[in-house]
């Protein structure tokens, strides 16, 4: 199984910007150690509690203190920005860690409508043109827009020969199709909403185009919490379900144990944690690589991004610490 980490750089209760940044670094250098195949950063914004807000200024860091390690972003918020900048970053970064940095792309605003447009100086949402900037990132990276493209003369800088991997991050057919019909990687947000992974995964292997002699690759992001004990391991997970219900009244930090230990929630906010668990996998080792090997077998990919949001720096990296141990030795 290829494991990988998801990173939205969260910061717990009780600690400062400046230790979660550096708890962040001890995370990357042990997942390269521990035999993890890449790591990728979020984007958010206007948020409290989300650190990620600029992706590449991650990689470029990691990429600093790790040597084998893929790094990638998940994912650029394309309608924000412009496609030759996006290429001309991710082309800089491939120049400086040749054969390990990948790029996702989303289509998501990046937060609130207020939020957007303080992203692009008030211009108009351009999720609709997503189509056309994804076709401009990979034309810019790939030095093949069209003849007719006003841009066509303008080259990346700098001019480097490989080829950046580009995923599509998405929930639905429609962005399945759009991945699909440009030989373009997939990451299906499992963490985010599982319901429609059927006809999603379908859609995309069957518009697949092998453009390059490229070959349909899915990337399966989910929660994962583990520990020692199913019981430490929920523990660890009421953090997160708590965390969980914090974003949606706009508080992103990680609550503490103490925090959330005595916590009473309503009929309506239990029924939410329930249903969110659907997107979590919780418990030992052995637990965690039965959930997953089960995952592997329902959406046909040995490949996942893992993303742990539960409280204390020391236990999350413990909890990717023992699923190494256990599915990557």
């Amino acid at each position: 199984m290829r494991l990988g980490i998801l990173d939205q750089v969260p910061l717990h209760e009780g600690d400062t910007i400046e230790q979660t940044m550096e708890a962040t670094k001890r995370l990357v250098v042990e997942a390269e150690r521990l035999g993890y195949d890449r790591y990728w950063f979020a984007e958010h914004h206007n948020t409290n509690g989300l650190l990620s807000a600029a992706p590449e200024l991650f990689l470029a860091r990691m990429g600093d203190v790790t040597s084998r390690i893929r790094l990638g972003s998940g994912g650029i918020l394309l309608p924000q920005y412009h496609p030759l900048k996006i290429a001309e970053t991710f082309s800089t970064l491939a120049a400086f860690y040749p054969g390990r940095i990948e790029l996702g792309i989303g289509n998501s605003p990046g937060g609130s409508e207020r939020t957007r447009r303080a992203l692009t100086d008030g211009a108009g949402n351009a999720a609709a043109d997503f189509p056309r900037l994804l076709d401009e990132v990979d034309g810019f990276l790939t030095d093949r827009l069209s003849s007719r493209h006003p841009y066509r003369i303008v080259k990346t800088t700098p001019r480097i020969k490989e080829q950046v991997p580009l995923s599509v991050l998405g929930l639905s057919p429609r962005s399945a199709s759009l991945a699909a019909e440009r030989g373009h990687g997939l990451v299906f947000g499992h963490f985010i909403n599982p319901d429609k992974w059927e006809e999603t995964l379908q859609t995309y292997r069957d518009e697949f185009v092998p453009v390059d002699g490229r070959t349909p690759n899915v990337i399966v992001c989910v929660f994962v919490i583990c520990a020692e004990t199913t019981s430490e391991a929920e523990a660890l997970a009421r953090t997160q379900d708590a965390w969980i219900q914090g974003i949606r009244l706009g508080h992103s930090i990680v609550p503490s144990f103490a925090t959330t230990e005595n916590k009473q929630w309503n009929e309506e906010q239990q029924r939410r944690i329930q249903n969110d668990r659907r997107r979590t996998i919780v418990g030992t080792p052995d637990e965690v690589a039965e959930a997953l090997q089960a995952l592997s077998d329902r959406y046909q990919t040995d490949q996942f991004l893992l993303i742990n949001n539960a409280f204390d720096q020391q236990k999350r990296l413990r909890s990717y610490q023992l699923i190494a141990e256990r599915l990557l030795r």
